[in-house]
């Protein structure tokens, strides 16, 4: 039976010949992954199921990131029950304040999810570590729970989307562009419980932290999933990173699709997510004048080494204009420590920015940049819903690191072209 990219790694997984889109099977997990909000839930449910155990120390992996370093008592708390629980378990891949990162930057930094691999997390953008090949999909607390004792999760098998990409993304456009290009295309559940699956020769010209970006953000079209066909950048990446064996499954010339959809990459313009929604998709010529109040340049999205650069070449010689907040945050203390020795971060401080540890913070709404009652944000997160990032009545518009910088210095959303 002829397979997508995802079905063959669920087939494996599972033990199978084959498997076929609406399909129920048990599958094998190469990693369980929870965080300080979805962690502890997932512990106490793990204590209920009675084993006692996880079943690979190796491979689970828990990152407090998003309340970290903790802002109040509560977060303080949450953040003590999974340092307790790794130190019971003997957790290999726990990751403390000073080490942590992202979860989504982090774990392929480290070397943690290879071409093949299938991964579930306590958190919707799992689907990220599709950008290497792998199954990857957020999950509830439960099933992390249950993923921590057995090693092994239930899913439907999801049919999937084509993208056959053309051509190369034009200067100053990026992956964030691309994705939110296609959201804005086929909505927010245009992908609904499917496998968005990207290939082509365009794809060959996308940056590795390009798919990164754009695979973080399939959930937001509904996706189960987004993953690239392997070549060899993915491979560079993942021998650079890790020394995991992997496995690049590549579709069946035959395989069946719900929908390709072809996508010229020298035709995607600048994009901006206007509230509040992601589907909301709009291209420079119906911006409008939208004054801001701050700019967030960073998130398990656009937080890597790639996107600081971009966006302080954008702010190089020039200030951030009077009266706005720009707020970034490394991805990882590793990306943090490079954007600090190549002078990146010395661009953005002397811009007028203020550089944050790496948190997720104020992608949703938890700490570090909060919104008050009628401020707009530009930012580089993938969520724009109603109080997302803080007061029901703020706004965020979610951009490209490129366009956040230039808005910064304009104080509204502008498109780099205009301050270059």
């Amino acid at each position: 039976m002829a397979m997508t990219m995802t079905q063959k790694i669920l087939a494996r997984a599972a033990g199978l010949e084959s498997v076929k889109a609406g399909e129920l099977i048990m599958a094998d997990l190469s990693l369980v992954l929870g965080n300080d909000i979805t962690a502890p839930v997932g512990i106490n449910e793990f204590d209920k199921i009675g084993t006692g155990k996880v079943f690979d120390k190796a491979k689970i992996a828990l990152v407090p990131d998003h309340f970290t370093p903790n802002k109040d008592i509560k977060s303080a708390q949450m953040a003590l029950k999974v340092r307790k629980f790794a130190g019971e378990q003997d957790i290999v891949n726990y990751f403390e304040v000073g080490e942590v990162g992202i979860e989504h930057a982090l774990l392929p930094e480290k070397g943690l999810v290879v071409a093949g691999d299938v991964v579930i997390g306590a958190d919707s953008h799992t689907c990220t570590y599709g950008a290497l090949g792998a199954f990857s999909t957020g999950v509830g607390s439960t099933d992390m729970a249950a993923g921590m004792a057995t090693g092994k999760a239930w899913f439907k098998v999801p049919e999937a989307i084509k993208f056959n990409l053309t051509g190369k993304l034009r200067p100053y456009t990026s992956g964030k562009d691309l994705i939110l290009h296609i959201i804005g295309m086929i909505g927010v559940d245009g992908a609904l419980y499917k496998s968005m699956e990207f290939t082509g020769e365009g794809m060959h010209t996308l940056t590795m932290d390009d798919r990164f970006t754009i695979a973080n953000m399939a959930i937001e079209a509904g996706a189960k999933n987004g993953i690239f066909e392997v070549d060899d950048l993915t491979i560079e990446y993942m021998k650079s990173h890790s020394t995991k064996e992997y496995t690049a499954f590549t579709a069946d010339e035959d395989a069946e699709y719900a929908k390709v959809i072809d996508i010229d990459l020298s035709k995607v313009p600048h994009t901006v997510a206007f509230p509040h929604l992601p589907e909301n998709a709009r291209t420079p010529d119906n911006w409008g004048d939208v004054a801001i109040d701050q700019v967030v340049i960073g998130s398990c999205t656009n937080g890597r080494i790639s996107d600081l650069r971009r966006a302080a070449e954008i702010l190089k010689d020039k200030h951030v204009k009077k009266g706005i907040r720009v707020i970034v945050f490394p991805a990882t203390q590793r990306v943090y420590l490079e954007a600090l020795q190549d002078g990146t971060l010395e661009t953005l401080i002397k811009a007028g920015c203020v550089i944050s540890a790496p948190t997720c913070g104020p992608c949703l709404g938890g700490h570090m940049g909060i919104l008050a009652e009628g401020e707009r944000c530009v930012s580089t997160t993938n969520r724009n819903f109603l109080g997302r990032m803080g007061h029901v009545e703020s706004e965020v518009y979610l951009a490209s690191p490129e366009v956040a910088a230039a808005s910064a210095i304009t104080g509204k959303i502008t498109a780099p072209e205009e301050v270059l």
